[in-house]
């Protein structure tokens, strides 16, 4: 579809992350389709611009909605609390936790004190995840290939395929295990 794939992509995802649907499918399916340079870099402005929107809509337009729903949830209060007081470091951790629900979080933080720039600039903390499940995405789209018959990469690609892939895997819980015992003393203090 050239130039109209992607930005129907990005326009699809956007409004998925708004709806509250679940990004991981879209952000696998981006690996399969566009590969993983190509997927990684579609799927942060779509993550990005998804979350910059649904952060408004709850600043905005939904602030009851979202303050009632959010009462259920005890851990946002100190993440209220906390967010007031470190904004942008706070929201990069929560970013890259896996802990909390990335759509969840960003109607969440909508309705907190954090700067919007703050929360903008926090979403490089969504990276490492997002180059995981594109990752994921390229391999299963590269399997799904060989499965149907279609020429795949060599040994040698699929051997730095799975390097990159474990590399990133420990990358990701090494990031993901600093993330949460910072949100963990945040919380707590």
């Amino acid at each position: 579809m050239g130039a109209v794939g992607p930005a129907l992509f990005i326009a699809g995802y956007v409004l998925a992350t708004v709806a509250l649907a679940p990004g991981s499918l879209l952000t696998l399916a981006a690996g399969a389709i566009f590969g993983l340079v190509e997927g990684v870099a579609y799927v942060f402005v779509a993550a990005t611009l998804g979350a910059c929107a649904a952060f408004l809509v709850a600043r905005y337009l939904a602030r009851a909605a979202v303050v009632r729903r959010m009462a259920a949830y005890p851990r946002f209060t100190a993440i209220e609390r906390a967010v007031s007081e470190r904004g942008l470091s706070l929201v990069f951790l929560l970013r890259l936790s896996p802990l909390f629900p990335f759509n969840l979080l960003n109607y969440a933080l909508g309705v907190t004190g954090v700067r919007f720039r703050d929360y903008l600039v926090a979403s490089i903390g969504m990276l490492p995840g997002n180059v995981l499940y594109v990752y994921y995405g390229r391999v299963a789209g590269d399997l799904a290939a060989a499965l149907g018959g279609r020429p795949v990469p060599g040994a040698a690609a699929y051997a730095l395929l799975g390097t990159g892939l474990l590399a990133t895997l420990v990358v990701t819980a090494l990031v993901s295990r600093v993330a949460r015992r910072a949100l963990s003393e945040i919380a707590d203090g």
